[in-house]
């Protein structure tokens, strides 16, 4: 079967802590409602959107013989997933939430240095498209996948450091947050400049999103409403990142992708847990 889209890397477990507010004022103890471990990390989030966006979706990771890595088969057992051992472990974030959403996330990569991909992990029928999370051994698969389409998501770079660079200038679409940058024009020509990306997407929460094609003049679009009170604002940007790539894949212009991952942005900041709820194809066409 030849897949609309192969996942690489990036699944952990998210402990959520709701806190009282962020910054967390300093105190010997907080007492908070309960605390609750949720399959968590980019390319977890992408590969459960783009399977409920109805995606033919694949799957490839490292993680680790740990209850933390057994939580994660279990969620992802709905998608079509090749599992090698992680030798450090599985991915761990502790993600502090505060009460109008907002997160500060703590990330622990359980990162082994040389750490490799398995080929046979990502081999077979090639896929339509390929999303690789910046896991240090993702890099390393962009010269396994030629001539599929890749992208994939810098999170919130900071447009200097250079662990990020060959994600930045092998992918073909490239998705980044506003978080850390002070003028986001010039990191995403850098990256055009610089690349062979066609298209880069720069997030910016409620304020919407920055899009600048090659050849094209920069352009902004509005953030879609949420659909309800916002509870939990992890994985909207992995949300959206799905919902944009499956209106591509599904033939529809520029436009109507950004419109299509604002929608699935909103829905993810109104439901609990990180990944678990993605919007599905009947609601994001419906609210679209």
């Amino acid at each position: 079967m030849t897949h609309d889209v192969l996942v690489v890397g990036g699944a952990g477990v998210d402990t959520t802590v709701r806190v009282p507010a962020l910054p967390l004022p300093y105190a010997d103890t907080h007492t908070v409602p309960p605390v609750i471990d949720r399959i968590g990390n980019t390319g977890a989030g992408v590969a459960l959107g783009c399977a409920a966006l109805g995606l033919r979706t694949r799957f490839a990771d490292l993680i680790g013989d740990d209850p933390q890595g057994a939580l994660v088969r279990r969620a992802l057992s709905g998608v079509d997933c090749s599992f090698g051992t992680a030798a450090a472990g599985t991915r761990r974030s502790v993600l502090l939430v505060g009460p109008d959403g907002r997160r500060t996330s703590l990330f622990d990569p359980r990162a082994t240095p040389g750490e490799k991909l398995p080929p046979s992990l990502y081999s077979g029928p090639r896929p339509r498209h390929a999303h690789l999370s910046i896991t240090d051994f993702s890099r390393h698969v962009f010269a396994g996948l030629p001539g599929v389409s890749t992208s994939t998501d810098l999170h919130d770079w900071d447009g200097v450091n250079p662990y990020h660079e060959d994600f930045a200038f092998r992918a073909g679409l490239v998705f980044l947050s506003a978080a850390a940058l002070t003028g986001p024009e010039a990191v995403m020509r850098r990256i055009l400049a610089g690349g062979r990306a066609h298209t880069v997407v720069c997030t910016r929460g409620a304020r919407g999103c920055l899009v600048l094609e090659r050849g094209a003049g920069l352009r902004a679009f509005p953030a879609a409403p949420p659909p309800g009170p916002v509870v939990d604002t992890n994985g909207a940007g992995d949300a959206f990142v799905s919902g944009f790539l499956y209106g591509r894949l599904r033939g529809h212009d520029l436009e109507t992708a950004v419109r299509l991952g604002s929608l699935a942005g909103a829905h993810a900041c109104t439901v609990e847990g990180t990944h678990e709820s993605p919007i599905t194809e009947a609601a994001l066409l419906a609210a679209r």
